[in-house]
């Protein structure tokens, strides 16, 4: 899964049409990143039939820390290790990594889809909590819609029934453990720059893991070895796009963008394993993203009429 790792950059909203060549080019950018992404779950779950998911955590976070210390030490040197508010910031990076185990361990059960759908939730939490927890306000059709985004899960985990796995609470406690981590994003925003901040996650995560390797390591070949800087390469690569994209164009166009990364993973679950969703879970994955596109573009909306242009704000 693509769990996103920056800090959403507030593009001012720009009133042109579509011959913005910075919207197109940040659009073209995030269906770039939700293409290459979900191949990093895939990899996952290939490896996953022969090591522990704690080591595959373990992979991703080491080698996606060595891919980006070329690109932070010379801009920042030591001071990416201390990030402003570094308490939060820690607890930022564990909330990330416990979301990572979880839905690497999902992915061993569950086809990618599932665990995909499941996970995706956490936009709906998180609009659930921002008023106790961010202080927002929270309309009625946004309650109602949140709602149905938790029955649109229930299609997919269908609990009592035959089919119910588990395993599907794994992924749907990813989308929990994420939404403490949108929360905490949300807070530190704009305290460090994005590429700070990817980074140091990924210093967290491969810190906390390492001490655990000893206890769940299994022998690597190189082909191995390969397999796990893929995996830390693809999630640096497709984590940068998303910054570049969120640079170039407002997040009120690029955030439901994000669903697509379920059409791609689809795919990949099919080509790789020749897993495709049932009916009850495509109608629940349908379900899932109509939600989600909502209360996403009701929140792009509500933020441009509360927010003040940079411009109004400085002559008023």
């Amino acid at each position: 899964m693509r769990l996103w790792e920056g800090q959403p950059v507030r593009v001012r909203e720009k009133k042109v049409g579509k011959a913005d060549k910075g919207a197109l080019v940040g659009i073209g950018l995030v269906l770039l990143a939700f293409t290459i992404l979900p191949v990093l779950d895939g990899i996952a779950k290939l490896m996953g039939e022969r090591f522990h998911p704690l080591q595959i955590t373990w992979g991703r976070y080491a080698f996606n820390m060595l891919v980006l210390v070329p690109l932070v030490l010379p801009r920042f040197g030591l001071r990416v290790l201390t990030p402003p508010r570094l308490g939060l910031q820690v607890l930022r990076g564990l909330c990330l990594l416990m979301a990572t185990v979880l839905f690497f361990t999902a992915l061993m059960y569950l086809s990618m889809a599932e665990t995909l759908a499941l996970a995706f939730v956490y936009p709906l939490i998180v609009t659930l909590a921002a008023p106790a927890v961010l202080g927002e306000r929270l309309g009625a059709a946004r309650i109602a819609t949140a709602l149905v985004g938790f029955l649109g899960a229930l299609l997919i985990i269908r609990p009592g029934a035959a089919v119910f796995q588990p395993a599907s609470l794994l992924a749907f406690s990813t989308a929990f453990v994420f939404a403490v981590y949108i929360m905490l994003t949300r807070k530190l925003a704009g305290l460090a720059p994005h590429l700070h901040s990817l980074f140091f996650t990924a210093f967290v995560g491969a810190i906390v893991m390492s001490p655990i390797m000893p206890f769940v390591w299994s022998p690597m070949s190189w082909p191995d070895w390969l397999g796990f800087l893929a995996i830390g390469t693809i999630a640096a690569i497709g984590h940068l796009l998303l910054l570049r994209a969120y640079e170039r164009a407002p997040a009120s166009v690029l955030a439901p963008l994000g669903y697509f990364e379920i059409v791609s993973t689809v795919a990949i679950g099919w080509l790789l394993f020749g897993d495709l969703p049932d009916g009850w879970t495509w109608a629940g994955i349908a379900v899932i993203v109509a939600s989600g596109i909502f209360v996403t573009l009701r929140t792009s909306e509500r933020a441009r009429q509360v927010t003040p242009e940079p411009e109004e704000a400085a002559a008023g």
